[in-house]
């Protein structure tokens, strides 16, 4: 198991707070010394404001755009690896237009954009917005690549470590740990002879796992200014087979993930992260980023995992839809449709999901993926089921969706 990332939450103001950066400055050096002393490789260190127009008085482009290069270079000039600069927000429906051209003129800088919101439902311009920043995106790199900097959030509350859904919503700086862990759950099932020891397995070593981060995380605190926010467990994967949760969900009896049977398998899997004892954020659940995992990359190049599969997936545990490799000439209005179903899984089951979607320019429904990107498996575009929505979708206002109790 590895840090993905060791991620700080504070405002930085509007101007720049520098007495914070510098603060912010003395807890990427300490976070990194301490956690590394205590045996863990610390992957990132990352820092996270709050949602940028609640920050920001001031909403052209050109005072953005200027605001987050210097917020990033400063930030690079004091340890951190990236930034996000939080979600736009419904409240504030001219921050969407600016996120393309935030992310267009930065370099290590994430961006979001919320969908929901559980007393009133979907914002449907929220959504629309959400699927033409992805559309804009697309085409600015030749692999499509400025859309890793972008997610379209469905009930996503702040504290959540992993990028780019990271963002702060107290006024006290905190931080948060996000894990890459998908190899304990690989061998926590492939030595296992029956459910019950699967799971006690992999409860046994998160638990384990948490109590060590947990007390150099106390530590941390002791040290620095900032509040301990928790340990996301969503078990992130790299692209080789032994740090799969592909490999772990087939380990317990399913063939070939997407078959039958995948859905019990990725149930048994969240199930047994919320049975353990942690201190808890963001998802900790099951994360099943097509392009970062070896097999789910494989699958779905043999035509096992589409995108009705991973959302099927979520409504039992996960994040949502994350790396997932379209069509180079996919519209806003596809994009928007798939983005509907997953706000409305968010909503209805109250759970926390994101999108990052990524139009591939010159691609086509089953064409290979030809990356050259360490974190990356090769994979096939996948095709999308959707005509764009009209009639009703194309107003405005909420779509009142109340969550299941």
């Amino acid at each position: 198991m590895k840090i993905r990332s060791v991620t700080y939450f504070e405002n930085p103001g509007d101007p720049v707070q520098e007495d914070k950066l510098s603060g912010s400055g003395r807890f990427a050096s300490e976070a990194k010394k301490i956690f590394e002393s205590a045996g863990y490789q610390v992957q990132t260190i990352r820092f996270a404001s709050p949602a940028f127009p609640l920050v920001l008085s001031n909403l052209r482009t050109n005072h953005v755009v200027t605001y987050a290069g210097k917020l990033e270079q400063s930030l690079k000039s004091f340890g951190f690896d990236y930034l996000s600069l939080g979600p736009a927000i419904p409240s504030h429906p001219e921050s969407y237009l600016i996120v393309p051209d935030i992310i267009k003129s930065t370099e290590i800088t994430f961006c979001s954009g919320v969908m929901t919101d559980l007393q009133k439902g979907i914002s449907l311009e929220s959504v629309r917005a959400c699927g033409e920043i992805i559309h804009q995106l697309a085409p600015v790199e030749p692999n499509g690549f400025k859309n890793l900097y972008f997610a379209a959030l469905g009930n996503v509350p702040s504290g959540a470590p992993f990028f780019p859904a990271a963002y702060h919503g107290g006024k006290n700086p905190r931080f948060a740990i996000a894990v890459e862990a998908a190899d304990l759950a690989v061998k926590a099932f492939e030595e296992a002879k029956s459910f019950e020891e699967a799971r006690s397995n992999l409860i046994l070593v998160l638990e384990d796992h948490a109590r060590k981060l947990t007390q150099v995380s106390r530590d941390l605190e002791k040290l620095t200014s900032a509040e301990f926010g928790g340990i996301d467990y969503s078990l992130a994967p790299f692209p080789e087979e032994e740090l799969s949760i592909g490999t772990a969900l087939e380990s317990l009896g399913v063939e070939r993930l997407g078959n039958h049977g995948s859905l019990a398998a990725a149930a048994f899997l969240a199930d047994t992260i919320d049975r353990a004892n942690f201190p808890r954020t963001g998802f900790s659940g099951l994360m099943l980023p097509l392009l970062e995992d070896a097999v789910l990359a494989r699958r779905a190049a043999e035509g096992l995992l589409g995108i009705k599969d991973l959302l099927l997936y979520s409504t039992v545990c996960g994040t949502g839809l994350d790396t997932i490799p379209l069509p180079g000439d996919v519209t806003a209005d596809q994009l928007t449709a798939i983005l509907f179903d997953l706000a409305a899984l968010s909503v209805r089951l109250n759970k926390p999901l994101t999108a990052r979607l990524m139009p591939i320019p010159g691609k086509q429904a089953g064409d290979p993926t030809t990356f050259d990107f360490p974190y990356f498996a090769n994979s096939k575009i996948a095709d999308v089921q959707a005509e764009g929505l009209s009639n009703l979708f194309s107003s405005d206002g909420y779509l009142d969706i109340k969550s299941r109790s």
